[in-house]
């Protein structure tokens, strides 16, 4: 089970940080990833981070603005969201997957419930 926390109303330029806790005793297991869904619009790829912590993708529109960790300890993600802009409006949804590669793509395993982000002034 996955579950994501820390959304709400953010002014543009401001920053805000996701979490996500996962609910499993083999956490080091599983890739994490993050992706958004605005009103409308196809679920988009935001970041993901390996189980192995080599490898750390972003997406093109978040690049150099967003930021992914994981805790193993605390079985948690994040996502450090700075700069944001009306644009990074969405749902944003946490997941999970066994493979090292999941890729960019909705076809990881797992799936949390999503929580609002909102830029605005």
């Amino acid at each position: 089970q996955l579950q994501a926390s820390g959304g709400g109303l953010v002014q543009p330029g401001g920053s805000s940080r996701l979490s996500c806790a996962a609910s499993t005793r083999t956490f080091t297991g599983y890739s994490m990833g993050w992706f958004r869904q605005a009103p409308g619009k196809e679920r988009e790829f935001v970041a993901s981070i390996s189980r192995s912590e080599r490898l750390i993708y972003y997406g093109r529109s978040v690049k150099g603005r967003f930021t992914m960790s994981r805790d193993n300890a605390k079985n948690t993600v994040y996502l450090q969201m700075d700069s944001l802009k009306p644009e990074d409006t969405a749902v944003y949804y946490c997941a999970a997957d066994e493979r090292e590669r999941p890729g960019t793509t909705s076809s990881w395993v797992y799936w949390g419930q999503g929580t609002q982000v909102t830029v605005s002034s």
